[in-house]
């Protein structure tokens, strides 16, 4: 057995204060993790900190780009532990994602249909939370997520355990764990 982690965060930028307005939920944007220490943390969200209009497959970090910019990013972290052979499927996933990297683009018409209680999809697009639903139904984790799906509905899934709730940048201290 292994665990993988579910980042909810929410960075005070403008996007996910209208996420959170349409929602009405604390958490705007969800991430993937390998490990307990989030090098290995993956989204779709912004290639580069200081411009929201261009996004895709991103690998994320705490010490660099976006979450480093928007210092005061609350989180809540939650553990599911899985099977080793779902954790290889998720990790070769995750590699398939980087490797095309180029051919994905950010859903951002999709993330405005959740709005509307509609589903938009478009070829190789996604945003953060149909990533990460596809990331874990390739690995048979995620069935009975919504199809129009947001980050705070991944608190739903089965054995999942909060380890962390307050600002992202205070998780590895808050933890000893050493980066």
């Amino acid at each position: 057995m292994k665990k993988i982690y579910i980042i909810l965060t929410n960075s005070g930028t403008i996007l996910s204060r209208i996420i959170k307005f349409y929602t009405r939920k604390e958490f705007s944007h969800v991430s993937i993790a390998l490990d307990r220490k989030l090098v290995h943390m993956y989204s779709f969200g912004r290639l580069k900190p200081t411009n929201p209009f261009f996004g895709g497959f991103v690998h994320e970090s705490i010490r660099h780009g976006t979450f480093y910019r928007f210092r005061n990013t609350t989180t809540c972290i939650y553990s599911i532990e899985v099977e080793d052979e779902q954790y290889e499927k998720i990790k070769n996933t995750i590699r398939e994602f980087k490797r095309k990297r180029r051919i994905y683009k950010f859903n951002i018409i999709g993330l405005f249909a959740v709005a509307l209680h509609l589903k938009i999809k478009t070829k190789n697009s996604f945003y953060c939370a149909e990533f990460v639903k596809d990331v874990l139904q390739k690995a048979n984790l995620a069935n009975d997520l919504p199809i129009i799906i947001k980050p705070e509905d991944f608190k739903k899934l089965k054995n999942i355990n909060q380890e962390y709730k307050g600002m992202l940048r205070d998780y590895n201290v808050v933890n000893n764990i050493i980066a």
